[in-house]
């Protein structure tokens, strides 16, 4: 057994030692007590770009380059509450794609060179490395041991793979460029529906594509589109995020009072049945609005068409619908999903806003306080700063963890975690992905705005 090995031996069995089964709630719970929280930041502070640039400091503590890269290639996926590696054999697609944007985030807005080093690590093995299907020039879903477990190909992995070499590029990464452009022209050529002015959902490892289609994969290619159009200035990246934003939350949500709604079939009709019996893919596609908790892609979308309405302005090419209906989004969003009992944002909502899930779940609170931060900006608005500033408050409280970094993940109702681990295999493959996007936008805008 090698020093690397025997380290990644004795971290496992540390991370089993420290947590224990509460057979009562089936929840995993820590033995150690964690530390007593420090106060909120008062509002002026929490208002200000240097106050989320500590928190993004605050998930890289967690998630840092020291700990996450994985010298035999790419970086490690799995880590406990403490930040222990506790499963060093099994990679993911998305968690790959995803540790390489909240890395280039970093390097971006923190200035620190060794995120720089640590993106350009992710990158060559994610372009290069054995998640790479060269067989069909798509990607495998997942490895273990080195192996794929999974080879079906997803619009929504290959929009993070995107995402990550335009984050990357935009960093200052150069060798990202050449497999942006490859995957740019990949969704051209396989799964862009042209008369849908959309993306197919999801293909064979053949690339015989499914009738399913999701709302899911065109949100994270809106996404990776704006990005792209940030790290290249082409206009066709601009032109085709429009085009997707504008055929999701106008056209397609037209069936559903507005709102977006997650699942349709391949005539883009609504399906308001769907059920989901795939335990793996049930994080990107659960019931209801949005994969996970239903304010989040309201929000989520909000975010991405007030980056789209501001690059339009910026461009000379203003559309009237952006700002509207990014704040309709929000509104609703942030108003029916938010919990007066127990505080937060709950898991999904029905079409009359009831709510059907009152779980809590951490993106869908640190995306909400980053689209507030965004309207609070662009309109002027006090309301939006109010809600940004209960989010953080509350978010400070229930979510941030003080003692090791980074947020923890989801909760029931009354805030019991379901699960104590930063990452964990089919409930949480997220590197602060969210965290380091919605901080970044609100740094950009707040910036903007003139508030320092």
């Amino acid at each position: 057994m090698t020093l690397l090995d025997h380290q990644r031996a004795q971290e496992r069995t540390e991370a089993a030692e420290a947590h224990q089964k509460d057979e009562k709630h089936g929840l995993l719970i820590t033995k150690k007590d964690a530390k007593a929280k420090p106060p909120c930041p008062p509002t002026k502070k929490l208002r200000s770009q240097a106050f989320v640039l500590d928190q993004m400091r605050h998930s890289m503590k967690f998630f840092s380059p020291e700990r996450a890269i994985d010298e035999s290639g790419g970086y490690f996926h799995f880590f406990a509450a403490d930040g222990s590696i506790f499963d060093a054999d099994t990679k993911v697609l998305v968690t790959q794609a995803r540790f390489i944007f909240s890395l280039s985030v970093a390097a971006e807005h923190l200035k620190d060179p060794k995120y720089l080093k640590a993106v350009e690590h992710g990158v060559s093995w994610l372009a290069t490395g054995p998640l790479r299907n060269k067989a069909n020039g798509a990607y495998h879903w997942a490895l273990k041991d080195g192996k794929p477990t999974s080879s079906k190909i997803f619009t929504y992995g290959l929009a993070q793979c995107l995402l990550a070499y335009a984050a990357a590029l935009r960093a200052g990464c150069k060798a990202a460029a050449p497999y942006l452009n490859e995957t740019w022209e990949t969704l051209e050529t396989r799964l862009f529906v042209e008369r849908d002015g959309l993306y197919a959902e999801e293909a064979s490892s053949d690339w015989k594509i499914d009738k399913y289609r999701s709302e899911s994969g065109n949100l994270h290619m809106t996404e990776a589109l704006i990005a792209c159009y940030e790290a290249t200035s082409d206009q066709k990246f601009l032109d085709r995020a429009l085009l997707v934003a504008d055929r999701i939350c106008n056209k397609a949500a037209g069936q559903t009072q507005g709102l977006v709604w997650e699942h349709f079939d391949e005539t883009w009709t609504a399906n308001l049945e769907f059920d989901n019996d795939n335990e793996a893919l049930k994080i990107f596609r659960p019931w209801g609005f949005q994969p996970d908790p239903v304010p989040g892609h309201q929000v989520e979308w909000a975010r991405f068409l007030l980056t789209i309405d501001r690059h339009c302005k910026a461009a000379g090419q203003a559309r009237w619908w952006l700002l509207p209906k990014a704040r309709f989004l929000f509104d609703v969003a942030t108003d029916k999903a938010w919990d007066d009992e127990f505080g937060g944002l709950c898991y999904s909502i029905d079409l009359d806003g009831a709510v059907c899930n009152g779980d809590k779940i951490f993106w869908v609170q640190c995306e909400s306080i980053g689209t507030a931060a965004m309207l609070a900006s662009t309109t002027g608005e006090d309301k939006y700063w109010q809600i940004y500033d209960k989010l953080w408050r509350y978010s400070w409280d229930k979510w941030v963890d003080h003692e090791h970094g980074s947020w923890f993940r989801r909760m029931n109702r009354e805030h019991v975690p379901y699960f104590t681990e930063k990452t964990k295999l089919s409930l949480c493959v997220d590197p602060d992905f969210h965290m380091l996007g919605a901080y970044a936008g609100c740094l950009t805008f707040m910036n903007d705005a003139g508030v320092a």
